[in-house]
């Protein structure tokens, strides 16, 4: 392997014609100059110059490296440049993960302050059902993901090169249709205020969802319709007609398209973490500004709302 200053030495010899005058133009002296090329002859094997009175002249074998030397000195530059303009986040790709409610509700308004503070940064969003986003996060697919967990519930295995970091947590709370008795009272209610209420359930088989739908159901709640995938739009729409009650995350409710009652839940029973999802082991600015971004934006989110 030659040293790429040596390398750039001994071009600027070439283009000089004088070990003196391409030392000034590299800011060395002549005699500092002379040491680093006589220890790129000595990698080479070989004389890569002659030395006159006049100044220096390349070998054959000197003229051979310096044209590979100048395009290996040319890719380093590109390198360089292409480096500090990620670096700088004046350049580069974020590619991102999310689950259906932080798509439409959370990442718009973050990727839109991103977009302001960092133009030249391309963005791609791409849609996982947690924890799939995790695992793309694994396989390089994506550079972050927004997955969740719920409590009561089991997370899924993280991979060892992926790391998680909480940024919002948020309640389950109650959803009825509008006018309904449960949802007049503003005092939180207990699960087992939910005896005997038709419930919607939404996927009991479903990961994310088994263990709320195993308590919600201990506490005497009486399906009454399932949707076998976790459409929280869908179960808001039939909440509003009166086909049931449900339970769903805080920020789920409080965006409902369709006019829903909503009532607190006892403290602590149900709840829902939001995350992102990251690799470890590789440095990526795009992705580092964006957590942080994240983090200042959920952060304030979270403390405004109590949580």
């Amino acid at each position: 392997m030659y040293d790429p200053n040596r390398l750039a030495a001994l071009v600027a010899v070439a283009e000089a014609g004088s070990i003196t005058r391409a030392a000034d133009r590299l800011g060395y002296t002549p005699p500092a100059l002379s040491q680093q090329l006589a220890k790129l002859e000595r990698e080479a094997g070989t004389a890569l110059l002659v030395r006159h009175h006049r100044g220096a002249r390349l070998t054959e074998a000197g003229e051979v490296l310096v044209a590979r030397a100048r395009r290996v000195l040319d890719e380093l530059e590109r390198a360089r440049h292409e480096l500090a303009l990620l670096t700088g986040l004046s350049g580069g790709a974020l590619r991102l993960g999310t689950f259906p409610t932080a798509g439409v509700h959370l990442l718009p308004p973050a990727l839109s302050a991103f977009r302001r503070a960092h133009p030249d940064v391309r963005l791609s969003v791409a849609d996982y059902d947690p924890p799939a986003g995790v695992a793309a996060v694994a396989a390089g697919e994506v550079d972050l993901a927004l997955t969740h967990t719920y409590h009561p519930g089991e997370s899924a295995p993280v991979p060892s090169s992926v790391g998680v970091e909480p940024v919002l947590e948020e309640e389950l709370v109650l959803v009825t249709a509008p006018g309904h008795a449960l949802s007049s009272a503003s005092s939180r209610l207990p699960l087992d205020g939910l005896a005997g209420q038709p419930f919607i359930s939404m996927a009991p088989h479903h990961q994310a969802r088994r263990a709320v739908e195993a308590l919600l159901a201990g506490a005497g709640a009486t399906p009454a319709l399932l949707v076998p995938t976790p459409g929280y739009a869908v179960v808001c729409a039939l909440v509003s007609a009166g086909l049931g009650v449900a339970v769903v995350p805080e920020m789920v409710a409080r965006t409902a398209v369709t006019p829903v009652g909503v009532r607190a839940l006892e403290a602590g029973r149900l709840s829902r973490t939001i995350s992102v999802a990251h690799r470890v082991d590789e440095a990526a600015p795009a992705a580092d500004a964006f957590r942080a971004l994240l983090r200042g934006a959920f952060g304030r989110a979270g403390r405004a709302a109590g949580t």
